[in-house]
C-alpha cells in the first residue's frame, strides 16, 4: 500500500493536538491528526470540562440551600445524580462534536486508529479497516497521560474508582476516601462532600494543595474542614481490603496504622504519561518517569519528532498542552515562536472555594534569593464579594522588592480562576508594581483585590 504524504502529522486530538494540527492548516501545512478514541482527548471527554459540569451542578446544590439568605424560599432541595451526570456527558458531547468540525473546517485530515512511530518521518496507523502508512517530516506526539495506579490500590471501577469511574458513578458514595489532595483529587473530594457524601481526604505531603502556596493551602484546608471535610495530612494509604460494599484503608499516619471503613474510594495520585506502544525505545527517544524528554520547544532527541501537553511533563494542563501546540505547528512552518514558559502559566482547581495561582510562592520567591514585598487583601474588604455572599477569600501577590516584577500572585475565593488572568498578562508583559497600581480597576468588581493586593505589599491599601 502506498504511503499517505503530510507536512506534519499529529498523534492525539487532545487540547494540545487539535490546537497544534489547526494552526499548523492556518499556515499552509497539509496536517494529518491520529486519534484512537475521541475527539478533544482525556481533557474536553473525561477531564476538564465534564468535572466543571459536575462542580457547576453541585455549587448550584449548594446556592439552593443558602436561599434564605437572599431573601429566596426554596423547599424540597435535592438532586438526581443520573440527572447530573447527563448533563455533564451532555456538555462533553456537544464539544467534542466541535472539535470535529473545527479540524473539518481547517481541512485537516482526520484517521481514527492507533498510532506507532517506525522510523524518522512514518507513522504507521492500525485502523478498523486495516493499516495506514503515513509520511512527514514532521511528527508531534500529544498522546496525553492516564490516572497513575499504585500497588494494592487499584481501581476496579466498584469500591475503588479512578477520575473516570468518579465522572459516571453507579452509585452516589456515602462514606467517601480521596487518596491525593491535588486538583483532580480536591475537585472531586468537593463535589461528593457538596452532596452529602461523608469525606475523608488522605494527603501524603504536610498540606493539602501542595503545589499552592503555603498560605492558600492553610486557608483552603480551613474552608474543607469547614464543609465537613475530614482533612488526613502526611498521611498514606498502604492497603486497600476490598469487602462486599465497603473497602477497610489502612492509613498510615504519625507512624501509626489506623483502619477506617468506606463505601468508595477515589485515587486520585497523579498521573503517566502515554508512552507505551509508539516505538519510541527504538527511535532512540528519552524517555524519563513515563514523560518525553525535550528542549524549551518540545523538540526531542529525534530530527523531526516533537512532544506537546502531559507527554512532555508537567505542569499537566490543557492550556499548556495547547499553547504548546502553537508554538510547535508556527516553529514548523517556519516561524520563530517564544517558548511556553511554564513559570508563567496560571494552574487552578475548581474546588469550593476555588483555587488559582501563577508564578513563584512566597516561599520559592525566598529560596531563590530574592528581597520580596508581599501583599494580601481579603474579601471581606471587598463591596462586590459581600454582596455575591462570597466573603471568604484571599488575594496574595509577591513582588521582587528590588525591581517591582511580580514574581508571583495566588487566590482562593469564589470565581479566582477567571481572575487570575489578570495577574497572567501581566506577567507576560512583564508589568511592575507600579503599572499595576494605575491601573484603574471597575468598581464594584471582585478585580478589584487584585488591586489593592498589589497596594498592600507597598503599604498603599485603601480599604483594609
Amino acid at each position: 500500500m502506498a504511503s499517505k504524504a503530510f507536512d506534519m502529522i499529529v498523534i492525539g486530538a487532545g487540547p494540545g493536538g487539535y490546537v497544534a494540527a489547526i494552526r499548523g492548516a492556518q499556515l499552509g501545512l497539509d496536517v494529518a491528526v491520529v486519534e484512537r478514541e475521541h475527539m478533544g482527548g482525556i481533557c474536553l471527554n473525561w477531564g476538564c470540562i465534564p468535572t466543571k459540569a459536575l462542580l457547576r451542578s453541585s455549587e448550584v446544590f449548594h446556592l439552593m440551600h443558602r436561599a434564605k439568605e437572599f431573601g429566596l424560599k426554596a423547599t424540597g432541595i435535592d438532586y438526581d445524580l443520573d440527572a447530573v451526570v447527563k448533563r455533564s456527558r451532555g456538555v462533553a458531547k456537544q464539544l467534542n462534536g466541535g472539535v470535529g468540525h473545527l479540524l473539518k473546517k481547517n481541512k485537516v485530515t482526520v484517521i481514527m486508529g492507533e498510532a506507532t512511530v517506525p522510523a524518522e518521518g512514518r507513522v504507521t496507523v492500525k485502523t478498523d479497516k486495516g493499516v495506514e502508512e503515513l509520511t512527514a517530516r514532521h511528527i508531534v506526539l500529544a498522546t496525553g497521560a492516564r490516572a497513575r495506579e499504585l500497588p494494592g490500590l487499584e481501581a476496579d471501577g466498584d469500591l475503588v474508582w479512578t477520575y473516570k469511574h468518579a465522572l459516571v458513578p453507579p452509585r452516589m458514595p456515602k462514606k467517601l476516601l480521596v487518596i491525593g489532595s491535588g486538583a483532580i483529587g480536591i475537585e472531586f473530594a468537593s463535589f461528593y462532600n457538596t452532596l452529602g457524601a461523608d469525606t475523608t481526604v488522605v494527603e501524603v505531603m504536610d498540606r493539602v494543595l501542595p503545589v499552592e502556596d503555603a498560605e492558600i493551602s492553610a486557608f483552603a484546608k480551613k474552608a474543607f474542614v469547614k464543609q465537613g471535610m475530614k482533612i488526613m495530612e502526611k498521611a498514606m494509604v498502604k492497603q486497600l481490603d476490598r469487602g462486599k460494599g465497603k473497602v477497610t484503608a489502612h492509613i498510615e499516619v504519625g507512624g501509626k496504622v489506623e483502619k477506617q471503613e468506606f463505601d468508595t474510594v477515589i485515587s486520585a495520585v497523579g498521573i503517566v504519561g502515554n508512552v507505551e506502544g509508539l516505538g519510541l525505545e527504538a527511535l532512540g527517544v528519552t524517555v524519563d518517569r513515563t514523560h518525553v524528554v525535550t528542549d524549551e520547544y518540545c523538540r526531542t532527541d529525534v530530527e523531526g519528532l516533537y512532544a506537546i501537553g502531559d507527554i512532555a511533563g508537567a505542569p499537566w494542563l490543557a492550556h499548556k498542552a495547547s499553547h504548546e501546540g502553537v508554538m510547535v505547528a508556527e516553529l514548523i512552518a517556519g516561524g520563530h515562536p517564544h517558548p511556553v514558559k511554564p513559570e508563567s502559566i496560571a494552574g487552578c482547581t475548581y474546588c469550593h472555594p476555588q483555587v488559582a495561582s501563577v508564578g513563584m510562592t512566597e516561599a520559592k520567591a525566598k529560596e531563590a534569593g530574592y528581597e520580596i514585598k508581599v501583599g494580601r487583601f481579603p474579601f471581606i474588604g471587598n463591596g462586590k464579594a459581600i454582596a455575591l455572599g462570597e466573603p471568604e477569600g484571599l488575594v496574595k501577590t509577591v513582588f521582587d522588592a528590588k525591581t517591582g516584577e511580580l514574581l508571583g500572585a495566588h487566590m482562593i475565593g469564589a470565581e479566582v480562576t477567571e481572575l487570575i488572568q489578570g495577574y497572567v498578562v501581566g506577567r507576560q508583559l512583564e508589568t511592575t508594581e507600579e503599572d499595576l497600581m494605575n491601573t484603574v480597576f471597575p468598581h464594584p468588581t471582585l478585580s478589584e483585590m487584585m488591586h489593592e493586593s498589589v497596594l498592600e505589599a507597598y503599604g498603599r491599601a485603601i480599604h483594609i
